[in-house]
């Protein structure tokens, strides 16, 4: 089968067995939009009329990037009230990858971040060449990672190691990646497709009925973190057209270092305003008794 040509942003073939389901925006480096969330979410929907198929591959095209998340000119239209629009096609993508009764593998290679690298975490399995890297951004551009990063990462890699991911936006290169438990396997960049179809072959020859199986019974505990997810699409909406949202993704795209300082100054000033009405209030209260 071919690639199916009413996708504009994702290309989607399937060859022997295996479902290649690439974002195709090289030119932003996979960033992803609204529509992008919507093609590859109807692009893995079509791996489930297909029992032929046994595995699942998402990448990124070009050789700069499997993804740099979410496109910040589409992200600065959101707020309060339209958030869900961008939430709702986050969380159903991934919950569409994970409730597949196949494998998905991520095939990485430059950036893997922010978003991108949520939809890695997504996936059941990550192989990544060598110029691969991965992180969350979320705190330089005035985003929260809470669709999957901050319920995951602790899972993988270990709480104090996740909070300094999260925290600093630590970025880690494909090898240090497979060190700390972030994916599977790191080759060289001129291996990544050979070594990712001889894990396909594998997955080929096993029995299907058990694959569907026991990725449900792999992924029971952390289902448990649905509510977490519910929670984090809620604190997201309200980042979203927040002045340091903002701030964040203009100075990101402005190329310039953002001023969030002047944030926590005039946080404390407001809240040095509070505490001098409260200290009046005591100093003008009426006498007890």
């Amino acid at each position: 089968m071919g690639s199916d040509a009413k996708f504009k942003e994702v290309l989607y073939e399937v060859k022997d067995g295996v479902a290649w389901i690439t974002i195709n925006r090289p030119e932003v480096r996979n960033a992803f939009r609204e529509q992008t969330l919507d093609e590859l979410t109807e692009a893995f929907s079509l791996t489930k009329n297909d029992p032929s198929i046994a595995v699942a591959v998402v990448t990124g095209a070009g050789d700069k990037a499997f993804s740099s998340g979410g496109d910040f000119h589409a992200m600065m239209r959101l707020n309060w009230t339209n958030a869900a629009q961008w939430n709702d096609r986050m969380q159903g993508l991934a919950m569409m990858i994970r409730g597949l009764p196949i494998p998905v593998i991520a095939m990485v290679h430059g950036a893997c971040m922010g978003g991108g690298h949520e939809l890695a975490l997504w996936c059941d399995m990550v192989i990544s060449a060598e110029d691969g890297f991965f992180g969350q951004t979320g705190a330089k551009v005035g985003a929260c990672p809470t669709v999957g990063a901050t319920q995951y990462i602790p899972r993988l890699i270990g709480e104090r190691l996740a909070r300094e991911m999260i925290f600093t936006c630590r970025t880690f290169s494909a090898k240090e990646a497979v060190e700390v438990g972030l994916i599977n396997r790191c080759v060289p960049k001129a291996d990544l497709l050979a070594e990712t179809e001889a894990w396909c072959e594998t997955i080929k020859g096993l029995s299907p009925q058990t694959l569907r199986m026991t990725k449900k019974s792999l992924n029971f505990e952390s289902d448990e973190l649905y509510a977490s997810w519910q929670q984090g699409m809620e604190l997201l909406a309200h980042v979203w057209g927040s002045e340091e949202a903002m701030e964040g993704m203009h100075a990101f795209l402005e190329k310039r270092k953002p001023d969030f300082k002047k944030f926590r100054t005039r946080n404390k000033a407001v809240l040095d305003d509070y505490l001098e009405g409260l200290a009046n209030d005591e100093n003008t209260a009426p006498p007890k008794g």
